[in-house]
């Protein structure tokens, strides 16, 4: 399982900062991966409303919401955490949202699946400095759209009102217990899956195509990825391309090296589309005989089904 947790607050020792930390080590104290992302301190700039997400389907503005992308599309959930500024979020994670446009155009514009988005949760942590019943109307409205943007179930949010001054949320009679447990709660069902490993030598074709299929179809019961030996920079355009004639959207994927992957997670069934010798144990998937692109995504999507039909 993989958890991305957007903190969202300019202070990086707040309170909001507080309430992540508390999140994150519960969810480590399970095992779970997590990635915390200071959002002020990324170079993220606004969207300009050049309108080429929706003509072409990528966000053309070269910054470090190109790699988000790729961390949103990879996340089980996603978690924001951040301070009230006038009734919604701070402009640096505002801009990050609206920044979101390119995979809400891919969904809803080009009719892609994220091969997660069957699966993907939502939450939001948060807290303000007055007390006013509607505190978190705005940014829970916000937060709605974001998820459905990013393809997430939103499952709503923890909100503190009266948390202003630095330390102020470690006062709170019940904010701790609750961060705490609602963490345990959003991890509980993900953590019952296998664990499934795709590889192959470069994860540019095969594997990404696997794990595609193999997590669009059963993400609900397995914990899948894909990894390479020798990663490839990038995924071979053309097997985006045949992906995309099914309706299932790759484009923000990345080859991942196996260490990378193995560091933390470790699989149960590893499963290996190369002639390479691996230190695991694994079963073998031969599709050498192969050499058309569609052909080969059929054949890797049957072969999907079928050896994951009775988890």
């Amino acid at each position: 399982m993989f958890v991305l947790c957007l903190q969202g607050s300019p202070r990086k020792d707040g309170n909001t900062a507080t309430l992540i930390s508390i999140f994150a080590e519960e969810i480590k104290s399970l095992g779970v991966e997590i990635e915390v992302i200071n959002v002020c301190e990324k170079r993220i700039q606004p969207c300009i409303e050049c309108g080429i997400c929706e003509e072409k389907g990528f966000c053309p503005i070269d910054d470090d919401m190109q790699d988000i992308y790729h961390l949103l599309v990879r996340s089980d959930l996603v978690v924001i955490a951040a301070p009230m500024f006038f009734y919604s979020f701070p402009a640096q994670l505002k801009a990050l949202i609206d920044r979101s446009q390119t995979l809400w155009s891919r969904r809803y514009v080009f009719k892609l699946s994220d091969p997660g988005r069957l699966w993907r949760k939502g939450f939001m942590l948060s807290l303000g400095a007055t007390k006013g019943k509607n505190l978190f109307e705005g940014a829970n409205l916000v937060a709605k759209y974001f998820f459905d943007a990013i393809g997430a179930e939103y499952l709503g949010y923890l909100g503190y009102r009266k948390i202003e001054k630095k330390g102020d949320i470690e006062k709170h009679p019940k904010a701790i217990d609750e961060v705490r447990e609602k963490a345990r709660s959003l991890v509980a069902d993900f953590l019952k899956r296998k664990k499934v490993l795709f590889v192959s030598k470069e994860d540019s074709d095969k594997t990404q195509m696997a794990y595609a299929f193999a997590r669009l179809y059963f993400g609900n019961k397995i914990d899948v990825r894909s990894a390479g030996i020798k990663p490839a920079k990038k995924i071979d355009p053309i097997f985006v391309e045949v992906m995309a004639e099914k309706g299932i959207d790759i484009f923000y994927l990345k080859p991942m090296h196996i260490k990378d992957i193995t560091r933390h997670w470790k699989p149960d069934i590893v499963i290996c589309l190369d002639n390479i010798s691996l230190s695991m144990p694994s079963d073998k998937w031969n599709f050498d005989h192969i050499s058309d692109e569609r052909t080969l995504r059929d054949e890797i999507e049957k072969k999907v089904k079928e050896y994951f039909r009775g988890y």
